[in-house]
Formats: C-alpha cells, sequence, structure tokens
C-alpha cells in the first residue's frame, strides 16, 4: 500500500491506517512475527468479542456503551509485548493491559478516558516453571493464580504459595496489587514473597530486577498495575504448608446470635494462631419457619494444621463459634484452595487449569480497613441497610500476624500494623444498565453509613478493589493534588515514593489509566 493512503488529510489516521501502521512497525520491532489470524483481533474479526469477553469479570463493562479497544493483540512471545509497546508510543496511541480482567472497574480493557485504544491481552504468555530444590518459580503474567497453585500442588504436596483466594485470578495483576489470600496470616501477601520480576519499559527494554534497581522493584510490588511498565513474569518464593490442613465453613443466621458471635470474632480474629485464617462471608438469605429474610455470616477457614490441634485453638481463643469435629475437613493444601474457592469436594484440582472466571457478574464494589472492633449497636444497623439490597455481600478478612510484622513501607501496600480487618462491599445484579443506579446508590449510602466505624485520614481502599467514586485521572492531566485523593487512600504514605518513581521511569505517562500513579509535572 502506498504511503499516500496511510493518512485522511482532515481526519488524522483512518482506522485501517492505524491497524496497517500498527503491524508495519510490529513486524519491524519484533523477530518473531506474529500470526495475525491468532494473535491480532479487530472489530471486524468473528472472534473479537469472545476475546475482549474472555477473562473480563465485570459485566458492566462490557455493555455495548462501553468503548472497546480498536484492536485486541495476544502477544505470544515477550517480544510482541515489546514491539507493542515501541509501536504504541510511535503511533501515539493509548495502550491498556490485560493479564486476567479481574479489575474491579475494567480499567485492564476498558478506556474511558482517552480513544482510540488498544489493548494488549498476556492470557498467552503463562508458562510456569517451578523450582522445588530452590523454593521458587517463574510465572509468566497471563497464568493464573490457580494454574500457579496447581503446577506447585503437582511437583510437592508441602509447597505452596500464598497468593488469591480467587483462582481465575491473572497472577500479573493480582501481584501488582498486593495479593493476599488464606495464608496472610502465616506468610503476609504475594508481593511479600516475590524476589524477582521481568518487564517491559516504555522504551520496550526488558527490565529484571538489578536491571530495573530497587526502587522500581519496590514500586511494581503493590504499587498498581499499569503505572510503570508491562509486568511479563514473577519469581515468586515458594513456602511450606503442612501435608494435612484443615478447613471448615459455619454459618450463622442472626436469630442464632450471629450478632455476639461477630462482636467476638471482631476482638480476637487479628489475634488468632498465625496458622488459622478465618474470613467471614456475610450475605442474606431467607430462611426460619416463614422462609423470612434474613443476614447470614459464614465463617470460612483455613488452618494450616490438623482437626485437633484447630479445636484446641479454637475451643481457647473463639469458644463462641462452637466448632466440632464434624465442622472440620482434613485435606491437602491444594484442595484446600479449591474448597476456599467454592468448589464442591469431589472437584479435581485439574478445574484450576481452565483458568476461567466462574463470577461474571454485574457489580459494584468498595473496601475498608478496620482498626477497632465494630459496636453491636452499628451491626444492628448495618443488617437493616443489608436487608434493603436485593443480592448484597461482604466479606471481611482478618489480618495480624505476619502481616503486623512486615512494615508499611517494606512495600506499596501499606496496610499493615493496626489492621483488625479488611471489608470488602458487594453488590450484584443482572439486568445490566437497567436499574443500575439503584444498586449504586445503595452500596454508596452503605460506604457513607461506615464511615465512623473503619480507618480515617486517610480512610483506607485496597488498590486491587479499584473504586473510581474516590477520583479519576483525567486524559494526560491530572494533577498530583487530585490524585492524592485516591492515591493516600491505596497507598497512605507511600504514594508520594510511587510518584517519584514514576516520574523517573515514566516521566511522559505512557502507562496510564484511570487510576494510574500520575508522574510531577515536568519542569521547563
Amino acid at each position: 500500500m502506498a504511503a499516500a493512503s496511510f493518512y485522511s488529510p482532515r481526519k488524522g489516521p483512518t482506522q485501517t491506517s492505524i491497524q496497517e501502521r500498527f503491524i508495519q512497525c510490529f513486524n519491524g520491532n519484533s523477530p518473531f512475527s506474529i500470526p495475525l489470524s491468532a494473535a491480532f483481533f479487530t472489530p471486524n474479526n468473528p472472534s473479537f468479542s469472545s476475546v475482549l469477553q474472555s477473562t473480563a469479570q465485570n459485566l458492566r463493562y462490557l455493555v455495548p456503551s462501553m468503548p472497546k479497544p480498536e484492536f485486541i493483540i495476544t502477544p505470544l512471545h515477550e517480544s510482541h509485548v515489546q514491539a507493542a509497546v515501541i509501536c504504541a508510543k510511535w503511533l501515539n496511541i493509548h495502550l491498556r493491559v490485560r493479564s486476567g480482567g479481574h479489575d474491579y472497574e475494567g480499567l485492564s480493557f476498558v478506556s474511558q478516558i482517552e480513544s482510540p485504544f488498544i489493548l494488549v491481552d498476556l492470557s498467552k504468555l503463562r508458562s510456569i516453571y517451578v523450582d522445588i530444590q530452590g523454593n521458587s518459580a517463574w510465572v509468566e503474567a497471563g497464568a493464573t493464580v490457580g494454574e500457579v497453585y496447581f503446577r506447585i500442588a503437582q511437583k510437592s504436596n508441602v509447597h505452596g504459595f500464598p497468593a488469591g483466594l480467587c483462582t481465575s485470578l491473572g497472577i500479573g495483576g493480582h501481584i501488582t496489587g498486593g495479593a493476599y489470600g488464606s495464608m496472610m496470616r502465616k506468610y503476609g501477601l504475594g508481593v511479600d514473597n516475590v524476589i524477582d520480576a521481568r518487564m517491559v519499559d516504555v522504551n520496550g527494554r526488558v527490565l529484571d530486577r538489578p536491571a530495573m534497581g530497587e526502587d522500581l522493584f519496590w514500586a511494581i510490588r503493590g504499587g498498581g498495575g499499569a503505572s510503570f511498565g508491562i509486568i511479563l513474569e514473577w519469581k515468586i518464593k515458594l513456602v511450606p504448608v503442612p501435608a494435612t490442613v484443615t478447613v471448615f465453613t459455619v454459618t450463622k443466621s442472626l436469630e442464632q446470635g450471629a450478632t455476639k458471635i461477630l462482636s467476638k470474632w471482631q476482638t480476637v480474629a487479628d489475634k488468632l494462631d498465625d496458622d488459622l485464617f478465618i474470613r467471614v462471608i456475610i450475605q442474606t438469605a431467607n430462611a426460619g419457619k416463614n422462609n423470612a429474610k434474613t443476614v447470614t455470616t459464614s465463617y470460612n477457614a483455613l488452618f494450616l494444621g490438623d482437626a485437633e490441634r484447630l479445636l484446641r485453638v479454637m475451643q481457647q481463643s473463639f469458644p463462641e463459634l462452637g466448632l466440632t469435629r464434624k465442622d472440620c475437613t482434613e485435606t491437602t493444601w491444594i484442595k484446600s484452595v479449591l474448597y476456599i474457592a467454592g468448589y464442591s469436594s469431589t472437584t479435581p484440582p485439574e478445574v484450576l487449569l481452565q483458568g476461567k472466571s466462574t463470577f461474571k457478574n454485574y457489580f459494584k464494589a468498595k473496601s475498608d480497613f478496620v482498626n477497632e472492633a465494630i459496636p453491636e449497636t452499628a451491626l444492628e444497623g448495618l443488617w437493616k441497610k443489608l436487608l434493603e439490597e436485593d443480592s448484597p455481600l461482604m466479606i471481611w478478612n482478618p489480618y495480624g500476624g505476619m502481616m503486623a510484622r512486615i512494615s508499611d513501607s517494606e512495600t506499596p501496600f501499606p496496610h499493615r500494623q493496626g489492621t483488625k480487618f479488611k471489608i470488602q462491599y458487594l453488590t450484584l445484579w443482572q439486568d445490566g444498565d437497567n436499574n443500575a443506579s439503584k444498586h449504586f446508590d445503595w452500596i454508596r449510602r452503605l460506604y457513607n453509613y461506615m464511615a465512623p466505624y473503619v480507618s480515617m485520614f486517610p480512610r483506607g481502599a485496597y488498590v486491587n478493589y479499584r473504586d473510581l467514586d474516590l477520583g479519576m485521572n483525567t486524559n494526560m492531566n491530572t494533577s498530583f493534588i487530585e490524585a492524592s485523593l485516591w492515591g493516600s487512600r491505596y497507598f497512605k504514605d507511600n504514594f508520594m515514593r510511587l510518584v517519584k518513581v514514576k516520574t523517573r521511569v515514566d516521566p511522559n505517562n505512557f502507562f496510564r489509566h484511570e487510576q494510574s500513579i500520575p508522574p510531577l509535572p515536568v519542569q521547563a
């Protein structure tokens, strides 16, 4: 095609020309040519929608009104990622990066602040190399948490990794925000167990830990995804797990004294034996003689040990729950992963290799950190709020243990010592854009109601539960002050250090999204 046809003088680059010029640039910048039919998808391609939807979790961001990428590229080799960065920069086209698609506000595959944009989907880069002798593994960004767990368990039944409870998370983005799970009280977060990384920077170079330096290595381990570069793979440190672990779920409704039991949980959950993780899943249900709507609290737990020792720990620390031997299931660590993720006891671990999210809903989420027990009167008011909504869900995750022994500044994730537990709020619905505003209004009212009982100055939030209500960057034009509104909630005092790293490694803000770390203004 003649060069003159690449441009429409009045309209700038046409849609076709952007694609053609990108491919031409791409082939000139990667030693491995990309098979267009298998790795390059335009809206005219019959596979475009299925690729776009493949890992997306929040259906709110797949509705027709949401912007779609100009095209999707699924790299088959790391040089393809390098070429994508080089060519997007050369064409001045905005780029989004997706490893798992679980981001709560769709930031990895939708841009609401600028267009056109392209999507680099890392789902084909999913190799996992487990080195049991070295107590480590190299894991590519597109692999899921479940695949990582499965490959470790294939090699050893006494090794594990402390990352997410949801097994279809992409490991690339998951670790960039912290990565917590049911072994966090024993071993900390996923980011606390990362020993190296390989990433593509703004200049298209592949950097490992020595090449990127300790400041950038610090920033990518908890500073949120897609601000500093594209993670290709993580080197993770494996942790020991017993051959036998124990799981249980005990549910108490309001009619069974749920309020008092939850009050006690709040005082002990962060002080229990480090081997014991008990989260509380709170939702509404129809129960009792009249099948009336009530609130249920389900205590969902992993104990790194056998049932007998667990029962002794519970009798000493939390007898109010009334745990019995028949509530307890002794199992392997990999089977406990399936249990916590909600699979039935007969599900084979191989299901983890499917990598597909079983949780696809329209939803809105928020988060909080709690430093002091919430009074019973406030809990009673909370139950009333939950009973007003169709499908509300809260998950309370205990802290303490190793989480309290790691400094707030060790990684960008700052919610450590003094945090009793974290709250995740969710409202879920199935009817798309219809009545969505009703659910948004409800969760915002709930969030306002909880303000007096959670962390303050700033009111903390978890970066992997992105919440655009907290503030948004605008197209290439976000002030440090504006970004501090949400940055201080996610990162507390670490936000300024993240901004300094960003200013050094990406001063022109190539890697950006609605809540990316902003650089400081370039001095004239």
